[in-house]
């Protein structure tokens, strides 16, 4: 039984398994995008998400060189964690989660694995455009209630804006009559 078993093992044993995704991880930082089995890529999202979070905790010097540590610990590549601090970080700071995408690429030729593209979202630069817009006007969303008062603000200043325009029509229509 597998009761509470929740870690994909991929047929590896836990040294292979952590040496894989590491060198997964890597991978996806310094390429951003890599094709991989869907098996792997769901296994390395699980595991590069945790890392890209680590880097948005800049409280204090002490914190950020804390988490450097803590990236380099599971990564073992200098260039990885500094593209993953200096590059990656800036351009998911405002983003609350989400930051690999796995799109599904068909099964593969020799062994009819299912392969998978991973990709971080915001280096995507065929669907990455409209998002960074939507991104900066709006603001954090919550589930919360509250939404009403936002709408009424809307509906007042829609509505003072109908009657000026009602009004300019009018003295428009005297001006055909006179001519």
């Amino acid at each position: 039984m597998r009761h509470g078993d929740k870690i994909n093992n991929l047929s590896r044993t836990t040294a292979h398994r952590k040496a894989l995704l590491g060198n997964l991880a890597n991978a996806l930082l310094v390429n951003k995008r890599i094709v991989t089995t869907l098996a792997k890529a769901k296994a390395s999202r699980v595991y590069v998400e945790p890392l890209i979070t680590k880097t948005k905790k800049n409280d204090s010097k002490e914190q950020i060189s804390h988490n450097h540590r803590l990236v380099f610990s599971q990564l073992q590549n200098k260039e990885a964690v500094k593209e993953l601090f200096t590059v990656i970080a800036p351009k998911v700071a405002g983003r609350l989660g989400g930051y690999t995408s796995i799109i599904k690429l068909g099964k593969r030729v020799g062994d009819n694995a299912e392969t998978a593209l991973i990709e971080l979202v915001d280096f995507n630069e065929i669907y990455g455009k409209g998002t960074e817009k939507a991104a900066a006007t709006t603001s954090k969303r919550t589930r919360r209630a509250g939404g009403g008062k936002k709408k009424a603000e809307v509906k007042e200043e829609a509505a003072p804006e109908t009657p000026a325009v009602a009004e300019a029509a009018p003295e428009a229509e005297p001006e055909k009559k006179a001519e």
